[in-house]
């Protein structure tokens, strides 16, 4: 019988249930293997996020477009083109910095600069301002510019109201048509017609807006040809035949194309055109090109 339990208790030892009164198990005794790790995994790649992917397109986009423009300059006289998006706060820029003369769109500086001085005043616009405001942006009238120039203090009081409007890159000119501006400024003074945030208060706002809204239907080209049925736009355009150009003409064009999905501000500046007619047609298919490639 001793050597039965002995037995027995070498075999309790060795299939490791041997426990001491407090449940631990006795020096020499076999503990259960341990259990093998589980095999490790590689997380799954989760590839780029929605929004680097919309760079990646836009970026694409913005490749494709420069290529495009390059090309058509080989061919056109010189022009340059900004547009900025509102909705994604995107911005592109043909030769932004090159400077051209206004010819008739600074009277949108002119407009902005009346609605700040009677701002300032705190009044409204008078009779007489506002049939003059009408003339100048509806239906480009020259006359009317003159007198709202003299009265807003023609250069330098032009000059004060782009600083506060943020034109860094324009220099007015006594002769107002040419003034020399670039289509950087040019979109950042569109946008400033529209920010809340900005200098402008609503009515004057929506007044520039019904203004550069309803001109003439004969200096409607330009930025609206750019625009889809149902979309609203804004523009001011300027053409000018320039002596010491031979002849040639400055064509521009400045506005916002907009709709519930379309927030758009997009400026086209040329010169060097050799008819009014060819002109229009440069910045118009510049202003197509830009929305066939970047999409908005």
């Amino acid at each position: 019988m001793a050597a039965a339990g002995i037995l027995g208790g070498a075999a309790l030892v060795g299939v490791g249930m041997t426990r001491d009164a407090g449940g631990s198990v006795l020096a020499g005794a076999f503990a259960d293997p341990p259990r093998p790790a589980p095999a490790s995994t590689s997380p799954s790649p989760t590839g780029p996020s929605p929004e680097e992917l919309r760079k990646l397109a836009r970026a694409k986009r913005v490749k494709a477009l420069d290529a495009a423009l390059k090309k058509y300059a080989e061919s056109a006289p010189e022009f340059s083109v900004a547009v900025h998006d509102r909705k994604t706060g995107e911005k592109y820029v043909y030769r932004g910095t090159e400077k051209y003369e206004t010819a008739s769109v600074v009277k949108v500086q002119v407009l902005a600069c009346l609605l700040l001085t009677t701002q300032d005043d705190d009044r409204d616009l008078s009779a007489d301002e506002l049939s003059l405001a009408k003339r100048m942006i509806r239906a480009s009238d020259n006359s009317a510019t003159t007198a709202l120039f003299g009265r807003l203090g023609r250069y330098s009081g032009i000059t004060a109201c782009n600083k506060r409007l943020g034109l860094t890159q324009t220099k007015v000119s006594s002769s107002w048509g040419l003034t020399r501006t670039t289509v950087d400024d040019q979109v950042k003074l569109l946008n400033e017609l529209v920010d809340g945030k900005g200098p402008l208060d609503a009515d004057s706002r929506e007044l520039a807006f019904e203004l550069m809204n309803t001109v003439r239907t004969d200096q409607d080209w330009g930025v609206p040809a750019v625009a889809e049925k149902g979309e609203k736009f804004t523009v001011k355009n300027g053409w000018l035949s320039r002596s010491t150009e031979g002849g040639r003409w400055i064509i521009n064009s400045v506005g916002r194309v907009t709709d519930s999905d379309t927030d758009v501000s997009i400026a086209v500046l040329s010169h060097g055109n050799g008819t009014m007619s060819g002109g229009i047609a440069v910045v118009e298919k510049v202003a197509e090109t830009t929305r066939k490639h970047l999409k908005y």
